[in-house]
């Protein structure tokens, strides 16, 4: 693992054990890891059912609220340190080093590894729709207790939007790259896309040289 000199991020490669191959077809539709699968979407699932049908059983607020809570803080930690992993081959972390500075590891599995993996591709499926469609939701729940005055349950509303949203920001630095902000690849995909384009070949041969992500 190399830390960067100028920048807080750091990629390293994650080490896979190998398993067992089956047919190709057949192990990119089965599920792998059906516990960390279904581990995956239960937590956060449960948090926004809970959420939109809690004040018809339950009429405590506190308890309501540190239900959902609950919920969101066992998404959080299972998403960020198990599925990611197992799922995906992601992983992200803060750490700090002896210098007391604090480092932003993003941890994406070695390409050569991929297919000795016991993820598949449904798996992975699974993964990004659940991650990017949850947070989406807790941002519908925003504006909805925003535009009712709902202001009791805002704090909660806006957790949600940051645990849901911190996951999701750390998986795609690491799909994307740790060490690269994510407006530059924006820049950079659209700026190949624009050298890909018919009549453009002078250009993009003069920067054939340039590095492609």
């Amino acid at each position: 693992m190399r830390a960067a000199s100028d920048d807080d991020t750091e990629d390293v490669a994650l080490e896979f054990g190998d398993d067992d191959e089956g047919a190709p077809g057949r192990a990119r539709r089965r599920v792998g890891h059906p516990l960390a699968t279904f581990s995956h979407l239960f937590f956060r699932v449960s948090a926004i059912v809970f959420y939109l049908i809690c004040e018809w059983f339950i009429d405590s607020f506190i308890a309501n609220f540190v239900t959902i809570i609950l919920f969101l803080s066992f998404d959080f930690w299972t998403v960020k340190n198990v599925t990611g992993r197992l799922m995906v081959g992601l992983r992200w972390w803060n750490q700090i080093d002896e210098d007391g500075k604090s480092h932003w590891v993003f941890e994406a599995r070695k390409a050569s590894s991929r297919n000795k993996l016991n993820s598949t591709e449904a798996e992975a499926r699974i993964f990004w729709l659940g991650l990017i469609i949850t947070p989406l939701i807790w941002s519908i729940f925003f504006f909805s207790t925003l535009f009712a005055l709902k202001l009791r349950w805002m704090a909660l509303v806006i957790l949600g939007v940051i645990l849901q949203g911190a996951n999701l920001y750390g998986y795609v630095r690491c799909k994307l790259g740790g060490k690269r902000n994510l407006t530059t690849l924006a820049s950079t995909y659209l700026g190949q896309q624009f050298l890909q384009r018919p009549g453009a070949f002078k250009a993009d041969s003069y920067f054939s040289g340039g590095k492609s992500w």
